[in-house]
Order: structure tokens, then sequence, then C-alpha cells
């Protein structure tokens, strides 16, 4: 398994982009993002889980979801997906939710847009990341997206070697 953290870019004061090379082939890294049996393995920071993990994944359908951490605090989101095209690109709004699947007031939005590009026996994950405001940007910068986001990327790489 090679660590392979790209860092990322803002190509905007709105823009937050990430790509990494996994090797594994894209159907297998396509499965992983859009199984509930995957998500449930790497999706999360180191040390947190995800108890609960709903997909209806269609262009409409809802994902819901909650990371649980290590000291049982919380964090529910719920992305809407807008575009599917198996298996090259996923795009769906996201943002911090309630229990109940409620948006919280004030909370970031972001439409992103996750890419799967074939090369080779690998596959290049790149996600684009719009924000409503640069504010917004800062705001999940600011709670340490970075780092969550590269956690949870090594999760996915370390999910997908084991299968």
């Amino acid at each position: 398994m090679t660590k392979n953290k790209a860092p990322y870019t803002t190509p905007s004061d709105r823009e937050f982009v990430m790509e990494r090379l996994f090797d594994a082939p894209r159907e297998l890294v396509w499965q992983a993002w859009t199984k509930p049996e995957h998500l449930t393995h790497w999706w999360g920071p180191k040390g947190w889980t995800l108890p609960v993990c709903k997909v209806d994944f269609r262009p409409g359908g809802i994902w819901h979801y909650c990371m649980r951490g290590p000291g049982g605090e919380e964090s529910w989101g719920k992305a809407i997906y807008r575009e599917i095209v198996e298996p090259e690109r996923i795009v769906y709004l996201d943002t911090f939710a309630d229990e109940a699947g409620n948006p919280i007031e004030g909370a970031p939005e972001m439409l992103i847009t996750v890419t799967f590009t074939e090369q080779g026996s690998r596959t290049k994950l790149s996600t684009h990341t719009l924000f409503t405001s640069a504010a917004d940007l800062e705001s999940v910068l600011a709670m340490g997206m970075v780092e969550g986001v590269t956690q949870t990327w090594d999760r996915l790489e370390e999910h997908l070697a084991s299968l």
C-alpha cells in the first residue's frame, strides 16, 4: 500500500479539490463509494465509525449517515444525489444534518463532484467541492477538513487492499 497523499488546491475562494491515486481498479473503488457494506468500513477519520449509513443511490436519492467519534461524539450528514454516471462520476449536495435528516441551519452546504479515472489497474479519485461562500470553505477548513479527508482516504486505501 503506497501512501500518495496529494495536497489540496483551492482554485477559487469557494472551491476545494483533492486527488489521490489508489492501487485498485475503478470498478472496485466505485463499489466502495456507492455500497453501504463498503462505506461502513472506511467513511470517516481514523477512530470514527459509521453506525448509520442509509443509501438510496440514484439521482434524487438520499444518503443519510452518522459518524461516531472515539469519544462517542456524533456528526450526522445528508447527501442528495444529483448525478450518477457509473463508474465515472457522482455529484451530490452534502450538508450537516440532524438524526432525522434535517439540515443544520447555518451549516455549510457543499456541492461535491467525485470523479473516478481509470489509470491502468489503478484509479485516480478526484473530489471537487463547491461551497456557497468563501466563509463556508474557511469554516470547514478550520474544522479540520483536510486532515479528515486524508484520514478517510487512508482508510479507503486500507479497505480496498483488504478486498
